[in-house]
């Protein structure tokens, strides 16, 4: 065993001793490796958190992305800055709230001649690579290479663009997207890290799942969510006026087909259920296949203990939550982004984070670990501390969320909001004006809004000077939502 120095042991020390701080909890504790890892991301789209084994999941099973978890950390609370997929990515490769990177909603184009965390990787000897869904409109820049998917893409025979040139694949796209991904990896310079963003559209809308997992649970019916008959009566007029219901606005495309005759009320509702559910899971089941090919993959070239590895989402997704499909509100299951991290040489395995993340920390954390300073510019912060095991004493308790995308597709009003590990405020604005107030821990579905409850009068009181203080922090107001959208018009609709 090699002898550690007085500085690593003093070091190794201090890690440990934090690490009984509160807020992470962890397996295990090692001396840090003082050096820069390759980092490889993968990214699903619309993938929930509570459709993965390592989250509890009671309809699924994901042995190959509950890797990460068992090897490394699973964060219990991250979560967007505005749940839809254009903007979530925007907010990533920029560390910085759609107000200001400018891509606020899916009918954006994402400014490429701004900041990135990939330029700055680049700039720091990284090789950077971007494979998969794009889907933010101008081709792709701080990458050394990079094969996207055009727009959402398609599941089956999907086209790709080649560092601009367009060039047809055959195959089922997660397995097209893993494949290129390999490839760029034996072939990068292996003197120098990288970092490589593996984007899946899976299990993006309209679910269409491979022929290997086709006929996957047609044995059984997937258990339909705690909230699944939610009449929307405890909170304001915006979650009844959404236009993303199981029982009314899944579409025959969706469904693969018309529903059978003389089907109506809640066994139609249950019918469309168990043919929406069943393929979202499917495709899961694909990308779970692939992220164990890659984890494979890293294992036989020696990569494993040298590379972080991260498996997310851009967002959460609703599963039948409150009779739903897709994302957008800042409720719990499109709010929260799954998080797990695997690096082995720092993180210990099996550990569990619960601090407040957001989306917006990704690029300070990959800058963190490539050696580099986040820009003062920059509105997240590393998470490298939560992954050794140890909270900051000044870190967040609070997390905001803007989404703008209205009026467009499901018709979810506009609406920003404030919420702490306990409670949440959320203002809904534009054409209504309206808040919900919830208390997360005796009402965790938050089907009902205690805003008007006296009880909750210091509690109001409190979360509404913490919204300003935040709206204040990172320069956001009503007046440039306001122009931000009237410079853009009304969002495209898109999915």
């Amino acid at each position: 065993m090699k002898r550690l120095s007085r500085r690593e042991f003093l070091r190794w020390t201090a890690a440990v001793t934090a690490a009984a701080l509160p807020g992470c909890s962890t397996a295990a504790d090692r001396p840090p490796a003082g050096r820069r890892p390759n980092i490889l991301y993968i990214m699903a789209d619309d993938h929930a958190s509570h459709a993965i084994g390592a989250y509890g999941s009671r309809i699924n099973q994901t042995p190959h992305i509950d890797r990460i978890a068992r090897g490394g950390m699973r964060l219990d609370n991250c979560f967007c800055t505005n749940s839809i997929c254009g903007p979530s990515r925007a907010v990533f490769l920029t560390g910085k709230f759609s107000h200001k990177n400018g891509f606020v909603h899916n009918g954006s184009r994402f400014d490429g001649s701004q900041q990135t965390c990939p330029k700055l990787l680049q700039a720091a000897g990284y090789q950077t690579a971007m494979i998969g869904k794009w889907h933010l409109a101008s081709d792709p820049t701080g990458f050394d290479y990079w094969n996207i998917l055009p727009g959402q893409g398609v599941y089956h025979n999907p086209d790709f663009i080649e560092m601009g040139e367009k060039k047809k694949h055959t195959g089922y796209v997660a397995d097209i997207i893993t494949d290129l991904s390999m490839e760029w990896l034996r072939r990068r310079d292996k003197t120098r890290p990288f970092l490589l963003l593996c984007h899946h559209k899976a299990p993006h809308r309209s679910w269409d799942p491979d022929d290997k997992h086709a006929r996957m649970y047609d044995d059984r019916d997937i258990p339909e969510p705690e909230t699944f008959d939610d009449d929307y009566s405890g909170r304001s007029p915006a979650a009844a006026a959404a236009e993303m219901r199981i029982d009314k606005h899944l579409s025959n495309r969706d469904l693969k087909g018309p529903p059978p005759e003389g089907l109506a009320g809640e066994a139609l509702k249950k019918w469309k259920y168990q043919r929406y559910i069943k393929d979202y899971l499917r495709c899961i089941a694909s990308i779970d296949d692939n992220v164990g090919r890659l984890l494979d993959f890293l294992d036989a070239e020696g990569l494993a203990d040298d590379t972080l590895v991260i498996y997310t989402s851009d967002q959460g997704f609703y599963l039948g939550d409150h009779n739903w499909f897709d994302k957008r509100f800042m409720y719990e299951e499109s709010l929260r982004m799954p998080f797990l991290v695997r690096y082995p040489r720092e993180i210990a395995a099996g550990s569990v984070c619960e601090a407040l993340a957001q989306n917006i920390d990704f690029a300070p954390t990959f800058l963190d670990y490539a050696g580099q300073a986040a820009p003062a510019d920059m509105d997240g912060v590393s998470l490298r501390p939560l992954y050794q095991g140890r909270t900051p004493a000044d870190w967040r308790e609070s997390i905001y969320y803007h989404y703008y995308e209205y009026p467009a597709v499901h018709m979810v009003k506009r609406h920003y909001g404030v919420r702490t590990k306990r409670h949440k405020l959320i203002h809904f604005y534009h054409d209504i004006d309206a808040w919900e107030l919830f208390d997360l821990r005796k009402d965790p579905h938050e089907l009902k809004s205690v805003y008007d409850d006296p009880a909750y009068a210091q509690v109001r009181k409190e979360l509404e000077a913490e919204l300003d203080r935040l709206r204040a922090l990172y320069g956001d107001s009503d007046e440039l939502a306001a122009r931000l959208m009237a410079s853009r018009g009304a969002a495209k609709p898109g999915r």
